[in-house]
């Protein structure tokens, strides 16, 4: 018959091998960040963890209070990359996932083309989702929805385009392929409409990819740096007269960062806040992307942030890599290297913080026994097994908001 001390040995063994599957398999399940991609895209800088910067004599250092997961800063037109943090990093992108929706729906309709809403094209719409606020059985021009999108960040203006479009998988689909054509290989698209999906993930990097090729779209530049706008109402039911409301970009850079040409912002409760944002200044166009930063506010200082570093850098730091050039229609695959500077270019990516420092589990106390005993040391895999499924439910309960 063994004895307690050979029964609290196995025990112990067998906690040592339960913990790992108990505690960090969970974890990897419900964590929505993943890798980049093994081959950077753009440079192999890019695919290097940390800070990725080559300053030359004079240049300003960049900031020290970032708090972005990922940044990356570039030139809009020779899609040069000034500097970047983890900017292949994949993360929940948000609202900011509609620039690609833009890229790749907006060019397919006339601005002037009226559509009336039928009830199922706002059906399905995620709960919490920002709205602009249309009403099914009305029309509306499809500029109007358009500002709907770009100001207000409406899942229900993204939902109709969709539905003029073929339908919301249809779109996802488009948009899928159009993210691969501008090689975009951190971006998996689920939502039209940036909602908080499992697996919908994309970078930095991408979304810089993405500005840069609907800005050269004159309709797509003109809605991101519309400030405000009227949309239409209801119809007055005593009148018969239909009626409108303002409505305002949520960009908090808009009209307050000199030169800022806009883009996309983005909100959800799963990816925290991320921002894409192109100025212009002294002739040169610079695109700077935020994602996750410590706050909601703190994604706006970290952009003006790194808008003013680039401004003052531009000329004093060698590139540590480049946004690449969209794969001709009928090319051949993609190679992963910066495309040439030829072409008309367009705006570049986003920058964030810099690297962050978690505090490390505190260590046991020099000389602690080891006095939890049998029943202790049960509890502890008891606890580790709920732990893990607790961590499992949390993450299937995680609440979704608007994007």
């Amino acid at each position: 018959m063994p004895t307690p001390r050979h029964t609290f040995a196995r025990l112990c063994a067998a906690v040592s091998a339960a913990l790992p599957v108990l505690l960090v398999a969970p974890a990897a399940v419900a964590a929505p960040r993943q890798p980049p991609p093994s081959a950077a895209i753009g440079g192999d800088r890019l695919g290097s963890p940390g800070v990725q910067v080559a300053p030359l004599a004079g240049a300003p250092a960049l900031p020290t209070d970032l708090t972005g997961q990922s940044w990356i800063v570039s030139d809009a037109t020779s899609g040069e990359v000034l500097a970047a943090y983890n900017p292949h990093l994949r993360l929940p992108p948000a609202s900011t996932l509609k620039i690609l929706f833009a890229d790749t729906v907006l060019p397919k309709f006339d601005r002037n083309a009226v559509h009336r809403v039928a009830d199922e094209e706002i059906q399905g719409i995620g709960p919490g989702s920002s709205l602009v606020g249309i009403k099914e059985n009305l029309e509306y021009r499809v500029e109007d929805l358009w500002r709907g999108v770009f100001l207000s960040s409406g899942n229900d203006a993204v939902h109709v385009l969709s539905h003029m479009n073929g339908g919301v998988q249809q779109t996802v689909a488009e948009m899928q392929a159009r993210a691969e054509a501008l090689q975009a290989k951190d971006t998996k698209v689920v939502s039209p409409d940036g909602y908080d999906m499992d697996g919908q993930l994309s970078s930095a990097y991408d979304l810089s990819l993405f500005a840069r090729a609907g800005l050269r779209n004159a309709d797509f530049r003109m809605y991101c740096a519309t400030r405000d706008a009227m949309f239409p109402g209801a119809v007055d039911k005593n009148t018969g007269q239909r009626g409108s409301f303002g409505i305002a970009n949520t960009d908090r850079l808009l009209g307050k960062y000199p030169g800022l040409i806009g883009v996309k912002n983005g909100t959800t409760t799963n990816a925290g806040s991320t921002f894409v944002g192109a100025a212009e200044r002294g002739g040169r166009t610079l695109l700077v992307t935020v994602m996750h930063p410590s706050s909601y506010q703190k994604v706006y200082d970290e952009t003006a942030a790194l808008l003013d570093w680039g401004f003052a850098a531009a000329d004093k730091v060698q590139p540590v890599g480049k946004l690449v050039d969209e794969v001709p229609a009928g090319a051949a695959e993609p190679t992963g290297q910066a495309g040439g500077t030829a072409g008309t270019p367009a705006p570049p990516p986003h920058p964030s913080p810099a690297a962050t420092t978690r505090p490390a589990a505190a260590p046991a106390a020099d000389g602690e026994e080891d006095g939890l005993g049998l029943v202790g040391w049960s509890a502890v895999v008891l606890a580790g097994a709920g732990g893990g499924a607790g961590a499992l439910v949390l993450r299937q309960r995680r609440h979704r908001s608007a994007g």
